[in-house]
């Protein structure tokens, strides 16, 4: 249940702390002095989106901090954990920030969250009605959600189940209606990988094979001069001519003999005779690997630059169909593979799908079958239980009637759809919400499911703003009798104007404005005795110090407690 609320720069509210607590709350006070904002806060820290238009004009951010009781192992707190909140012996602190840009900032327990994690908490914690839900029951979705929490777990566990087989099945039929539509262009698919695979398998490129013959026809395209350029370097370097030998080695040998044969008169010729003989040998060995350059140019390159441009031109084709380059053209033969692998497999998966697809739909139309089964029987349980209520809400000869019916096909709740019909009189045929009830008669038929459910369905805490608009005089106070017996197994809170409605209450909370039209936080008021019985009076007959007023108020209470007793 909720202990406290306190709400800063909210529409007309400067600053209120509003003290909650189990029961009855009445939340009461004139036109315009923000009772619908504590309706609005609450919205807030139950993750309602923000909007910055409700903020005061002369304020900062709008504030709004709640105090819960929960359940310290309960799924609300076991939620909260997870969103990295605490929970201190079961109390829960949510709040809620909005700037003037409408941006938000969410904390659930003690730690910032988004804002979602408050509306999935709030679900579970809190149940808002206002006049706009008048509108909302007149839905098709709200009234087989009404149904489903009437028929509690028995019908929940049965939904789980069949919204997972729904799910699964769905998946499955889009993926065999993707395959079956898409079966001849991927036949088509398949055969081309197949030819370009056995392409590439029968050119068998190798890695870096198409660099390697771009060098090698680059040699052989210029073999004659090369084959010159090294027989003159060879020349050069050692002739084999038995005339005067100019080749380097030969000159690097006459250098030699010549220092040799005078250095032992100087000691600083042996190094440089030294050194020359090193490159002697040096020039030997480069003469010796020109000399094997050479013998390898010796071949018919016409022939192998034919065979090189020949090998470059299949592997060119290649790169063009497969490519940009060999590498890619290398690594496509490896996915396209797998792919064709897989649109290979196509038959089989579609005989597959098609047999999943087939018993999916037989255990979805089991499932549904049963769930309709519950629907019906808690529909007849429903009908009689709110009609009965209604009767006590002063609607003695109206009848509620909730149909369920088959649609054509199915969806994630199943087949049916609900309809909640009122005859509100006798004699007169069941009609649509929306077309047999006036306002007032729809506030009741609200409250009168409200109490039903909750029996079924419990619910921490309910919220309850001006739903008993369009009611008044004995169906008043019919309203405020079965929103207290509501209160004893729930938390319910009231904004109300009507004073039959307050005289159920067990905690009484006044708004009022300060003179300059303002809400402050000494403007919310917990009332007791006789300030109680003035309010009540206010409520009456606009004149809180009648002493007519005065002695209908205390009537009134008198009368509440003896009803509710």
């Amino acid at each position: 249940m909720i202990e406290e609320i306190s709400i800063r720069n909210l529409g007309v509210i400067g600053e209120a702390i509003l003290p909650l607590g189990p029961g009855f709350t009445a939340l009461t006070g004139e036109t315009g002095a923000g009772k619908t904002m504590v309706v609005t806060a609450l919205g807030l820290l139950l993750g309602d989106r923000s909007d910055g238009s409700v903020l005061r004009q002369d304020g900062g951010s709008a504030v709004v901090e709640g105090h819960w009781q929960i359940e310290p192992d309960g799924a609300v707190a076991e939620r909260v954990r997870d969103a990295g909140g605490d929970v201190d012996g079961g109390e829960l602190i949510l709040g809620r920030s909005v700037s003037q840009d409408g941006r938000s900032r969410a904390v659930v327990g003690g730690r910032a969250a988004p804002v979602g994690v408050l509306n999935e908490i709030g679900q579970q914690l809190v149940v808002v009605h206002g006049q706009s839900d008048q509108v909302r029951l007149r839905s098709a979705t709200a009234q087989r959600e009404a149904l489903d929490r009437f028929a509690g777990q028995t019908l929940s566990g049965l939904l789980a189940d069949y919204q997972s087989t729904y799910r699964r099945w769905q998946s499955n039929q889009g993926e065999l209606d993707v395959l079956v539509a898409e079966r001849d262009r991927r036949m088509l698919e398949a055969e081309e990988l197949r030819i370009a695979m056995a392409e590439i398998e029968e050119a068998d490129p190798k890695p870096g094979e198409d660099a390697e013959l771009a060098e090698r026809a680059e040699i052989l395209t210029n073999l004659e001069d090369l084959r010159l350029a090294a027989g003159q370097a060879h020349e050069l370097l050692s002739s084999e001519s038995l005339d005067e030998p100019r080749d380097v080695i030969g000159l690097l040998d006459t250098a030699r003999r010549q220092l040799e044969r005078v250095s032992s008169h100087d000691p600083a010729l042996e190094p440089i005779v030294e050194a020359i003989a090193n490159a002697s040998f040096v020039m030997a060995d480069v003469s010796s690997q020109v000399s094997s350059y050479l013998g390898g140019l010796d071949t018919d390159g016409g022939r192998e630059l034919e065979a090189v441009n020949e090998r470059r031109a299949v592997l060119g084709s290649l790169i063009r169909k497969y490519g940009p380059t060999l590498d890619d053209t290398i690594d496509y033969l490896e996915s396209g593979s797998t792919r064709l692998l897989e649109l290979d497999h196509d038959a089989d998966r579609i005989e597959s799908l098609a047999a999943e697809v087939a018993a999916g739909r037989e255990l979805v139309v089991d499932l549904a079958a049963r769930l309709s089964d519950v629907r019906r029987e808690a529909a007849v349980r429903l009908s009689e239980r709110v009609t009965a209520e209604l009767g006590a809400l002063a609607m003695q000869n109206a009848r509620l009637v909730v149909e369920v019916t088959d649609r054509e096909d199915y969806g994630l709740t199943g087949k049916d759809t609900v309809s909640i019909l009122l005859a509100p009189h006798q004699g007169a045929e069941p009609r649509a919400l929306g077309r047999g009830a006036s306002g007032g008669e729809l506030s009741r038929v609200m409250l009168a499911i409200e109490v039903v459910i909750a029996g079924s369905d419990p619910v921490p805490t309910f919220i309850f703003d001006e739903v008993d608009a369009g009611v008044g005089g004995a169906s008043a106070i019919e309203v405020g009798r079965r929103l207290a017996r509501l209160s004893r197994t729930a938390q319910v809170i009231v904004v109300t104007h009507l004073a039959q409605v307050a005289a159920f209450s067990t905690n009484h909370l006044r708004v009022v404005k300060d003179s300059d039209g303002a809400v402050t936080a000494s403007s919310v008021q917990q009332l007791h005795g006789e300030e109680r019985i003035a309010e009540m009076a206010r409520l009456l007959s606009g004149l809180p110090d009648s002493e007519s007023g005065l002695a209908h108020a205390r009537e009134l209470l008198d009368t509440a407690r003896a009803l509710d007793s």
